[in-house]
Formats: structure tokens, C-alpha cells, sequence
């Protein structure tokens, strides 16, 4: 290996342990302002439930520790209240005698030998830490269901969104659809791909970023999902590359074009999409069970694992898909999809003129 490649390879080195000490020191820091965080939370969750203080305590503490440090952001009585429910909300977040502090304001040697005991003993929740204390506020402001806080603040672990992608997320309801769409994938794929692929497809697929009415073509829906390739992306989710759409398959003497072709780096295979734009038809399944048998002879490679298909159109009869997908040895996908409710002309209707020059008279 010559000089140049030595060095080449070892600044690649050097430039990802520095990232990953990077994202080391962020995340220690994060932790411990959430360990603060809480223990401030628990302190007052704890004095208002056992030693009467009153709702208002809150108020004079924030102007307390903003008096002390003026220069240290986030004593507000809005995020301390916030504090208090992150306690209230997770109340096991932090273990090994931290739990025990809520008297240690007033016994300072107490507090200086838990704090070592916490140093040793203390175990954090992993996923909790993970998240940003603002991702938090959004979390126990819009949801209240500790099972579904639980899993927003794991998909927000995994994909690292940011709070407006947590906050869309939210909005529509990805807890509800995650999982959803009708597949063959415990008779087709090995137990723990069947569970990783039903896991990463959804139903129903909300295209509202599209700007486009319901009365359109199939061809013009891929054109703007392709146009919009990034927002698309961020609804397949996490691990999806976009590969092309109209992909040129030439099987014999004869020319195919499936609609759009990605590859999941997750489940390490690519994924046929087709779409319709009416409801599902029966003989839908066997073409794309076509691209995808042509996709794993002609472009799969020994490593990647068995192409999946799946078909994005209207499912209003779930037992017309699952007798369709029954007999097929491909692993298929059946999701629904959503286009925004048709758009209202930009010009006034002649009733809403009248109405208008009416309250001019």
C-alpha cells in the first residue's frame, strides 16, 4: 500500500472516531441535562403531592433559579412544569437511588453521597436519553398514552428526526399505520426479515405533500412522487435509497418498465413499487410477482437478500388481496395510499360573489 493510501485511510479513521466521540459527548451531555431535568421535576411533583405545596411554588422557584443563574436557559415556569411531567411521565427514567432525592434540597451531605451512589448504580433508560429535551415537550404534549409516547420516542431513537419530522409524525399518526399492509411475508421470507419487512411497510401511505386532486393518472402520481423524491422518502422511512423510476427490465425479446425501484439498506434488498390509482384487482399481484422474479434474477446480487414487491393502490376488500397474495411465492405487499382531498379552485364561486357583494350593500 503506498504512502498516499496509508494516509487516506488512516485520516478516514481519525475523522470517524472523532464523529463518533462527537456524538458521544452530545449525547452525555443530553443525558445528563435530562437526569437534571427530571430530578428538578420529581422534586416538585413530589413536594406538591406529599408536602402540600401549592401549584403556585412553581412560580417563585422559577424566579429563584433564574435569580441564581441568569445565565442559564431553561427555568422558565413553562419548562419546569414540563420537568414535572417528564418525572410524572417516566418515573423509573433514572434508577440506583436518584428517585430517593426528592428531600436532598434540604440534606446536603445526603445528596453528596447518593450522587456517588448515583455515579455507580445509576442506570438510564437508553432510548429516553437518546431524545432531545424538545422532542420531549412535543411528546408529552400531544400524547398521552404511555405506550404510544414509548413508541415515538423509539422511532425518533432510530431515525433521528428532527421535532417538525416528530411533530408530522405525529400528526399522522404513523402509530396507527405502521405495520398495516396486508402481505405474504411470514410464508415467504425467513421469521426475522418477515418481521423487519412487515415492520418497515405502512398503511395507509399519506402522499399530501404532492399538492395534487384524487383525478389523476398513475403515470402522473410517479411522476410526483418522483418530483418530491425527498419527501417521499421521509414517508417510506427510514433505509429506503431511491433507485429509478420506469426501471428498463428486457426479459427475452420483450421490454418491461416497473414503476419505481428503491433499495432498503435495513432489510438489505431492493423494493419494486408499483401503483394504481383505482382499487385492487387480482391480477395486479402476478405482474408485479413478474418484476420482482426479474429484479432477483437480473440485478440481485448473491449478498442482497430476496426482492420485495409492493402495490400501492386502493385496498377496500382485504379478502380479495389475502386470497390473491396466498399462492404466491414472492414476498408481496399490498398498502393504500393517500392523496390530498380534491383542491378547491383558487377562483370564487358565483354564490360566494353574491354573498360578498351582498355584505358591500
Amino acid at each position: 500500500m503506498s504512502i498516499d493510501n496509508t494516509y487516506l485511510q488512516l485520516v478516514g479513521d481519525l475523522k470517524e472516531r472523532i464523529r463518533q466521540s462527537q456524538q458521544r459527548a452530545a449525547l452525555a451531555v443530553n443525558t445528563e441535562m435530562l437526569e437534571l431535568y427530571w430530578y428538578i421535576g420529581n422534586v416538585i411533583s413530589s413536594q406538591i403531592k406529599n408536602a402540600g405545596w401549592g401549584a403556585k411554588i412553581i412560580d417563585r422557584l422559577s424566579a429563584d433559579l433564574k435569580n441564581e443563574f441568569p445565565d442559564v436557559r431553561g427555568f422558565s415556569v413553562r419548562n419546569l412544569k414540563y420537568m414535572r411531567a417528564f418525572a410524572d411521565a417516566y418515573p423509573e427514567f433514572v434508577q440506583g437511588g436518584i428517585a430517593q432525592l426528592g428531600d436532598s434540597i434540604l440534606q446536603p451531605s445526603a445528596a453528596k453521597s447518593q450522587h456517588a451512589e448515583k455515579q455507580n448504580n445509576e442506570f438510564v433508560q437508553p432510548l429516553v436519553a437518546q431524545i432531545p429535551w424538545s422532542h420531549h415537550t412535543v411528546i408529552l404534549d400531544r400524547i398521552k398514552s404511555a405506550s404510544i409516547r414509548s413508541y415515538y420516542i423509539q422511532k425518533t431513537a432510530e431515525n433521528g428526526w428532527s421535532k417538525d419530522v416528530l411533530v408530522l409524525q405525529i400528526e399522522n399518526k404513523l402509530h396507527e399505520r405502521q405495520g398495516q399492509a396486508i402481505t405474504n411475508f411470514e410464508r415467504t421470507l425467513p421469521k426475522l426479515q418477515s418481521d423487519l419487512a412487515k415492520e418497515t411497510l405502512k398503511s395507509p401511505y399519506l402522499f399530501d405533500f404532492l399538492g395534487i386532486g384524487e383525478d389523476i393518472q398513475e403515470r402522473e402520481l410517479e411522476k410526483a412522487l418522483v418530483q418530491h423524491i425527498r419527501k417521499f422518502l421521509l414517508e417510506l422511512g427510514k433505509g429506503f435509497a431511491y433507485v429509478s423510476n420506469q426501471y428498463h427490465l428486457q426479459v427475452g425479446n420483450d421490454d418491461f418498465y416497473l414503476d419505481l425501484l428503491f433499495y432498503n439498506f435495513h432489510l438489505h434488498c431492493f423494493v419494486v413499487f408499483e401503483l394504481k390509482v383505482g382499487e385492487f384487482k387480482p391480477e395486479y399481484t402476478g405482474k408485479l410477482n413478474f418484476y420482482v422474479n426479474a429484479i432477483d434474477e437480473q440485478i440481485k446480487s448473491k449478498e442482497d437478500k430476496q426482492t420485495i414487491g409492493v402495490l400501492l393502490c386502493k385496498t377496500p376488500n382485504e379478502t380479495v388481496i389475502k386470497y390473491s397474495l396466498k399462492g404466491i411465492e414472492s414476498p408481496l405487499g399490498v398498502a393504500d395510499y393517500q392523496l390530498p382531498k380534491k383542491l378547491k379552485s383558487e377562483m370564487p364561486t358565483i354564490e360566494e360573489l353574491e354573498s360578498a357583494m351582498g355584505k358591500l350593500k
